[in-house]
């Protein structure tokens, strides 16, 4: 099984710059991110800074999110709302471009809080990312959040993000099987797995309760890690857990 540290997460007590070569150093190969910039359109040295990080590294962007807003702020995505779709769509090309060079093959676009989502809207933008990833041979995924901190999020269920993901019918529109997420929503993810992993366009990971690095909660991640195996799933696996102090990743030797 293949792991990328999220940067956005994990490893935050460094600079961003520097996280890249700290997850080399912990023994990763490969990294995936939020989008890191607080506008659609950052300075290209900013952009080239990062890109350079990475490269320098030695580690592979395996996973990059579109521009979701201001996720501290509480924002979950633009897709779908009306007053965030052209801040969506100014960042396509950008995140599109920076993930061509950094070989990512994977873009994660969030759908938006409501009141006011528009799920036309949602499809539209989302068959004009998929459009654009083309160009360079990637998947956008549609990820599903749970109601319990992100209330206000519309894609709370697999079936939810199935059923917008059909209605978009691009080829290389997949979905991000958070499982921590889905779990929490008393999704059974060993079935979601065995029955739906080919639809699967990235995977990430994080115990329940408490979004905690596997082996913290319930979940159990030693049977989930085989059936993702035994599925067929060859994609990285995104460690999108919160940890504070040494130890983080701790259980890959447990």
């Amino acid at each position: 099984m293949r792991f990328a540290v999220n940067l956005s997460i994990l490893l935050t007590d460094l600079p961003l710059l520097e996280r890249p070569a700290a997850a080399a150093k912990a023994g990763f190969d490969a990294v995936e991110l939020w989008w890191p910039f607080a506008t659609p359109e950052p300075d290209p040295a900013d952009l080239a800074a990062l890109r350079d990080a990475v490269e320098n590294a030695g580690v592979r962007l395996a996973g990059l999110n579109f521009d979701a807003g201001d996720m501290a702020g509480g924002e979950r995505g633009l897709l779908a709302r009306p007053a965030g779709s052209e801040r969506f769509r100014a960042n396509i090309d950008v995140a599109v471009a920076l993930a061509g060079e950094l070989g990512c093959g994977v873009l994660n676009a969030l759908y938006g809080n409501g009141p006011g989502t528009d799920r036309d809207l949602a499809v539209e933008n989302l068959r004009r990312a998929a459009d654009a990833a083309a160009g360079i041979g990637a998947t956008v995924v549609v990820e599903a959040l749970n109601s319990h901190e992100n209330p206000h999020y519309p894609i709370t269920s697999s079936a939810a993000a199935f059923g917008l993901i059909d209605d978009v019918g691009r080829e290389n529109v997949a979905f991000l099987a958070d499982l921590y997420h889905l779990h929490r929503m008393g999704e059974d993810v060993l079935a979601l797995i065995d029955g739906h992993a080919a639809r699967f366009g990235h995977v990430q990971i994080a115990d329940d309760p408490g979004r905690g690095q596997p082996g913290s909660g319930r979940m159990p991640y030693p049977e989930i890690l085989t059936r993702l195996e035994a599925a067929g799933y060859r994609g990285h696996v995104g460690l999108e857990y919160r940890h504070e102090g040494p130890g983080a990743f701790a259980w890959r030797q447990g």
